[in-house]
């Protein structure tokens, strides 16, 4: 795993505390993204920034964290590694704290979405799946909390906002998703418990649950066999009849994180265009 700054090609300059935009709903706040590359994450990173947060962005794609990086207002702390990894997620979370001072804001976003029936699926799947979705999501909450946590003796933890990528398959069945959806059920399911568990302590944690969303993943599907038919279809199961963008999941995300949601915990807040409300 490498950390760099975007304010420098291969090096470990850390940002200076404080350069974020001035001004902004996260305004100095220092926030991790998971999966911050494309879809979601990079709509989340790109938002965050506007609004003045200092990011701290990690990925497997080390190539897609250089690109966010250039589009970015200001310089931003970018992360290669897996969440499923120990301590991948532990330097994720770390990044923050080493270059900020503190962790604000976590977005635990990273995940994979393969869509199969339980009869078309193995163990290596299922492992696969719930290594990233679940124990990554896991992970990097566990660091984010011990970061953010108040510390006895006042050295360090003022509380913070964790926002979990959850989804509709992660509140309701659906067909084809023996292995995504209960991963899902995994960050619905975790949101709750942290909320309630770390609520006293200053810690906010809640999650927004995506409808079908036009990420390069769903655009990849229409060149899929049967890819284009399944899109079809749940496009019309969305009550909008139509399927979302990036970016509307990013304002959910970032009201969650904001201050503006400092009596919302233990949420799980639908950005489906009506569909759980069927």
């Amino acid at each position: 795993m490498t950390e760099t700054s975007s304010a420098t090609a291969g090096g470990s300059t850390a940002n200076a505390p404080g350069t974020g935009t001035v001004g902004g709903r996260l305004a100095g706040k220092a926030c991790v993204i998971t999966g911050a590359a494309h879809g979601i994450g990079r709509a989340v990173a790109e938002l965050f920034a506007r609004e003045g947060a200092m990011v701290v962005a990690a990925d497997l794609d080390e190539d897609g964290l250089r690109r966010l990086a250039e589009r970015l207002p200001q310089a931003v702390t970018t992360v290669v590694g897996d969440v499923s990894r120990d301590e991948d997620a532990r330097r994720m979370i770390s990044a923050a704290v080493e270059r900020h001072g503190r962790l604000d804001v976590l977005v635990a976003n990273a995940g994979v979405i393969p869509l199969s029936e339980i009869t078309d699926a193995g163990a290596e799947d299922w492992d696969h799946v719930m290594a990233i979705d679940g124990r990554g999501m896991f992970l990097t909450c566990k660091y984010a909390i011990e970061a953010m946590a108040p510390a006895d003796d006042g050295s360090g933890g003022g509380g913070g906002a964790i926002v979990c990528v959850s989804s509709i398959s992660g509140v309701a069945g659906q067909r084809g998703q023996a292995v995504y959806g209960p991963a899902k059920f995994v960050a619905s399911g975790l949101t709750k418990h942290l909320a309630v568990e770390w609520a006293d302590r200053g810690i906010r944690v809640n999650a927004v649950a995506p409808g079908t969303i036009t990420t390069e993943r769903v655009a990849r599907l229409r060149d899929e066999p049967g890819g284009a038919e399944y899109l079809a279809d749940i496009e019309q199961l969305h009550p909008m009849r139509r399927l979302g963008a990036p970016r509307e999941v990013a304002a959910a995300v970032l009201f969650l994180a904001s201050d503006e949601a400092s009596f919302i915990t233990g949420a799980v807040l639908p950005v489906d265009g009506g569909y759980l409300a069927q």
